[in-house]
């Protein structure tokens, strides 16, 4: 019999499949990492989450979520991002302000409404930072990202997400143009300064590593591919 499933459990669950408890074993000190909480509230919550069913879990090892736990936590995460993508399409908030509000309003969202809102939306792949929005069935596409500072120079990118939990450094990125469905090049690094030379548009932007973490992307394909 599964447990019910409580704000407090859906965030553990969004949490782990964050972190890719859906193909692997996570650690508890990466879930406390996560969730801003004490490590030893995390072992107790991943107990009593495997004797509900949601995740197996060994002791010092971490937790895996079970097919019932994936399918819960894409729920919640498709609600999520079809919020966030409401707040900004209709409401016109920024898109660094959406991701708290969004974690404020997925737990009191009803099948129907996530229906209403996805049908609104016309049927969504992508939230405004570019995360892909898990199917009604539960099916996310995966795919393969590199975060933008494990590129080398002279490679073009094409940016594909920004993390979302860093208001000011989404604004930030906003300003400079690294937005998802960016063309990005870069033109050098200088590993002394730690400093990326890029161009986004027609327009040259000098970005240290850390400026750069966050925003993930894939090489650009060639016109021609």
């Amino acid at each position: 019999m599964s447990g019910q499933l409580t704000p407090a459990v859906q965030d553990y669950l969004k949490a782990i499949h964050a972190l890719g408890g859906a193909e692997q074993t996570v650690t508890p000190q990466d879930i406390a990492s996560r969730l801003r909480v004490r490590a030893p509230s995390v072992t107790g919550m991943l107990k009593r989450l495997a004797e509900a069913g949601w995740i197996h879990y060994e002791a010092r090892r971490g937790a895996q979520l079970t097919e019932q736990g994936i399918a819960a936590a894409r729920r919640v995460i498709r609600r999520h991002r079809l919020v966030e993508l409401f707040l900004t399409q209709v409401l016109g908030l920024d898109w660094s302000e959406v991701d708290a509000e969004a974690d404020a309003l997925e737990h009191a969202i009803s099948p129907r409404l996530e229906a209403a809102l996805a049908k609104h939306l016309g049927e969504p792949l992508e939230d405004p930072h570019g995360h892909l929005i898990p199917s009604a069935q539960g099916d996310l596409r995966r795919r393969e990202l590199l975060s933008l500072n494990e590129f080398e120079a002279g490679q073009n990118i094409v940016i594909r997400e920004a993390q979302d939990d860093n208001p000011e450094r989404l604004r930030r990125w906003q300003a400079l143009g690294l937005t998802p469905g960016a063309a990005v090049r870069i033109l050098s690094y200088q590993p002394l300064d730690d400093l990326f030379h890029l161009q986004v548009g027609d327009q040259v932007i000098h970005v240290g590593s850390e400026g750069l973490r966050g925003l993930r992307g894939e090489p650009a394909k060639h016109p021609d591919s």
